[in-house]
Formats: structure tokens, sequence, C-alpha cells
């Protein structure tokens, strides 16, 4: 199984804090709970977000993932695709990292960052995604930061660059959460959009366990079930969890629950390989 959206380092987003006292601790003591982590849920690989903290030697917000991926094995890092950073030096360094091969995708902060999809400070980095043959991924849907603009982060907009750039794959992190069913749609109509299913209830185990949270588990649980139908495109769907957000293994037995068992091996697993080629 894979887990295709986790965080190892705090995100360095405007508004937002290190997510958990975790990210917090030295890389070689997050990959130390980490592979436990993953040993105990039984996932063979995991795509980790990196950090909007950009330099000159890491274009990409990935050298601290890239450490932990020497002790993590199975560990991918996703690079920061930042809208205000396009100058040509800039982009060289990012082309550079991508056709190293050690980053699996671009990812843009939709919302945290106040930039649309379709703001054509995007357009190299699609135009490097489409020719490194790398997804790029947007945050969609609520944030964790007072900050964020929730008009950026609608689902609805990355139907706008879906259309204008057919060769590149995207992914809306979280499908959009609360606007699953527009997220939906635009799987169903986009053939170039996929959806993971990360961060969709996020809290410690009681969340997963307590009978007075229920409600919410059925509720989501429902949403979840109906978006999957409604898109018809099971192979367009990605297992992702949030991690540290939530406990790993607690929310893989919460989505397998929202997800017919027939589709468990493209949802956990296959979609996750054939899109980022692990």
């Amino acid at each position: 199984m894979i887990d295709a959206h986790i965080h190892v380092v705090p995100p360095s987003l405007p508004g937002v804090g290190s997510l958990s006292p975790l990210l917090e601790r030295p890389p070689e003591a997050v990959a130390l709970v980490l592979r436990e982590e993953m040993r105990s849920t039984g996932l063979s690989g995991a795509l980790a977000m990196g950090c909007w903290r950009i330099s000159e030697s890491d274009p990409l917000g990935t050298e601290v993932t890239l450490r932990l991926a020497s002790q993590v094995p199975g560990l991918h890092a996703i690079g920061v695709a930042d809208p205000t950073r396009t100058d040509a030096d800039h982009l060289r360094l990012v082309d550079d990292a991508l056709a190293a091969g050690r980053v699996r995708a671009l990812k843009g902060y939709l919302g945290y960052l106040h930039v649309g999809p379709d703001d054509p400070r995007y357009v190299p980095y699609y135009e490097m995604a489409a020719r490194r043959n790398v997804p790029f991924i947007f945050h969609t849907g609520d944030t964790y930061s007072p900050r964020a603009k929730l008009r950026f982060a609608h689902p609805l907009l990355v139907d706008e660059v879906a259309v204008d750039h057919p060769d590149v794959r995207f992914v809306l992190a979280h499908a959009g959460n609360p606007w699953l069913s527009e997220a939906a749609e635009i799987v169903y109509k986009n053939v170039n959009v996929w959806a993971d299913l990360s961060g969709l209830m996020v809290g410690d185990l009681s969340a997963f366990t307590a009978a007075e949270r229920e409600d919410v588990r059925a509720d989501t649980r429902r949403n979840i079930a109906q978006m999957f139908r409604y898109a018809e495109r099971p192979n367009r769907f990605l297992y992702g969890s949030d991690w540290p957000l939530v406990p790993m293994s607690a929310y893989l037995e919460f989505i397998r629950s929202a997800i017919p068992e027939i589709f468990h091996p493209l949802v956990f697993e296959d979609n996750a390989r054939a899109l980022f080629r692990i």
C-alpha cells in the first residue's frame, strides 16, 4: 500500500504552525517514528509534502524530506511550486531538481498563497511538470491557516487549468474537502485529474473510535462514498492520510470502510504507483 499524502517537515506556510509536535523534532526522530508507523500499517511507500522555505540550494523545499528518505525505505519527496518565484534562475534550479528524478511531483498551496491555479505564474511549473512527466498536486479545500483565502482553494478552479494544460496530470489534495461533490465533478469531467483522500477527518485515535464522534464519521464516510460513485473513475483516486494529523492505521481503516472492497487495490496502491511512477 502507498500513502500519497503525508508530512515529515513543517510546511512553513503563512499562518501555519508545525502541524504536529513530532515535526518539530530532529529528522532522525521523525524517521524513527515514521518507519514504525509504516511498518505497522503495512505501507510500502509514502509521498511527503515539501516546505515553503526555498533557497538556491533547495529550490523545491525538499532537502530535509530527501534526508529522511535515505532513512525511511519507500519515502518519496514532493516539491513546492512557488508562484512568487518565476525568475529564470529559480526555474532552472527547479528543472534541474526534477531532471535528477528524486522529486516525484510538484505541489501548489492554493489558499495559503493568495494565487489561483489559473495564475500565469504557475504556467512555467505546468510546462516543467509535463516535460518531466511528474504530476502537479494542488491543495484544495479547507486550510489550517486563518490567513488563507478559501476562494483560491476551491476545486472548481482546477477545471480551468486541467482544460488548458491537458498534458499535465493534476491531483486535488484532500478531494476539495468540504466541496467533495465539486471535486467529484472535476474528476468525472477531466481525464487528467486525480483526487487524494487525505485529511478528510483529522484528530487523534479518539476521533476514529469515540462513540460521540460516530455521527461525524458516518457523515464523512457517506460523503466519500457518494463522491467516489459520482466520479465513476476508481482509477483516479489515491489513498492518503495527512499523517501526522491522523494515526496512520486508524485513518487507513476509516477510508477502507468508505470505498468498495473491489476497488481497494486501485485506491490503496495501483493508482499511486502508476501516477507517481513508483
